[in-house]
């Protein structure tokens, strides 16, 4: 079965750095990847996640008071 992931835009590469850090110690799975170029062309590289752990992942963020632009399914 294929899993299905989301993307989380952040507004720099730290942002991104730090998210990972964050949801990684959660005990999310996170992966660094480049910017689909058809979502945005400001940061280079958003943060993967499996699309089940959106909810979470943001609830977590929003909870650390971190940043970030927008959740995208891929």
């Amino acid at each position: 079965m294929t899993e299905l992931y989301a993307v989380i835009l952040v507004h720099s590469t730290g942002h991104a750095i730090r998210v990972e850090k964050v949801l990684g110690r959660a005990g999310l799975t996170c992966k660094l990847i480049p910017v689909p170029r058809y979502l945005s062309s400001d940061c280079g590289v958003c943060v993967r996640i499996r699309r089940a752990d959106q909810a979470a992942a943001q609830h977590i963020l929003q909870a650390e008071k971190i940043e970030f632009n927008d959740i995208y399914d891929l």
